[in-house]
């Protein structure tokens, strides 16, 4: 496994994270425990979680995930282990917080409760990286900045960073951390795939020139690379064919990621990763970890049988002919995902 820094910070992680937001959910406690455990033994230093997970976000499943990740954590080396969450952004937008009643934001307020129930429901008294969940466009980054760093000279936080943030949020709050002196975002968390490369056409700049480390999520399309939902398939527990059943975002949600146009890409690559001997997701995977701007690649999974076509691609790198077979795909399909 490899490391890379995230940021310009001290803190290097491997290239590949272990994301628990189905925890809970599709993946019962004792199975989630079994993969922090093999991910662990694999080399994966890095694990990601939220204060909004499991998903799909209810208030009574609130911080389940973390409590889960937490009774883990008290087994290990705690110096060993890198824990991001994050605090939930606005829910007068495109999506609920499903804590503090719905009635989050990234006021001082709501980041002041949220580390202390993260902390509490992880069982440790600091997170190496805590991120925004989504932005608050309407609320002041000075705010924002300024309540974050406080977090990090109390020590309650190491490293900030950002997620499913725009090039011109991610600026913004860079400015308002320079202006004032503030610790400032050393990652962003946004999806980034083969079915979704959105992130190269500008933020990828902005991480290159500001010193920002990608940390990609969804590097499998949300398994939709997988090839599990082609052929008008909807296997019983994947997370999409529950989301149909939900409706709303969730359903709006299916139709971004498996659509006509992301299954005839899959398809595609899955011809390429089968030319060159290995599982399209292992394929996908190192694809993600393959960029300059990118520290790590966020992967998740439904079952622990899923772990070793992931794991394949911890130290594997994609050849000259099979990232411009990959960009073929990519030019002739552009924008599977809008």
């Amino acid at each position: 496994m490899q490391h890379r820094r995230l940021g310009k910070s001290a803190i290097y992680v491997s290239d590949i994270c272990m994301g628990t937001m189905t925890f809970g959910t599709q993946v019962d406690e004792k199975m989630s425990l079994r993969v922090l455990d093999q991910s662990l033994d694999a080399g994966i230093n890095f694990f990601d979680t939220a204060e909004n997970y499991p998903v799909p976000p209810k208030e009574e499943w609130a911080g389940v995930t973390e409590e889960i990740v937490g009774r883990w954590l008290k087994t290990k080396n705690r110096d060993a282990v890198i824990i991001a969450t994050k605090v939930c952004g606005p829910s007068h937008g495109w999506i609920r917080g499903s804590m503090r009643a719905g009635m989050t934001a990234l006021d001082r307020h709501n980041i002041k409760h949220a580390i202390e129930g993260s902390l509490k429901r992880l069982g440790t008294d600091y997170v190496d990286l805590y991120q925004t969940h989504w932005p608050d466009h309407g609320t002041d980054y000075d705010e924002t900045m300024e309540t974050l760093d406080e977090l990090v000279r109390d020590g309650k936080v190491r490293v900030l960073g950002c997620s499913n943030e725009t090039s011109w949020g991610l600026m913004k709050s860079i400015e308002a951390s320079e202006r004032n002196g503030f610790a400032r975002y050393r990652t962003i968390q946004n999806n980034f795939s083969l079915n979704n490369r959105r992130f190269e056409d500008e933020l990828a700049q902005v991480c290159r020139h500001e010193g920002v480390s990608l940390l990609s999520y969804s590097p499998i399309g949300g398994g939709v690379l997988s090839g599990k939902y082609n052929d008008g398939k909807t296997p019983e527990g994947a997370r999409f064919s529950s989301y149909l059943e939900h409706g709303g975002r969730q359903a709006a949600m299916v139709k971004r990621f498996v659509n006509e146009r992301t299954l005839a890409a899959t398809e595609r690559f899955m011809a390429i990763a089968a030319d060159a001997d290995m599982s399209p997701v292992t394929m996908a995977t190192a694809w993600s970890k393959q960029h300059d701007f990118v520290a790590s690649t966020l992967v998740g999974v439904s079952h622990q049988d899923q772990l070793p076509e992931i794991f394949a691609a911890a130290d594997l790198k994609l050849d000259q002919d099979l990232l411009e077979a990959i960009d073929g795909v990519s030019k002739e399909i552009m924008y599977p995902m809008g």
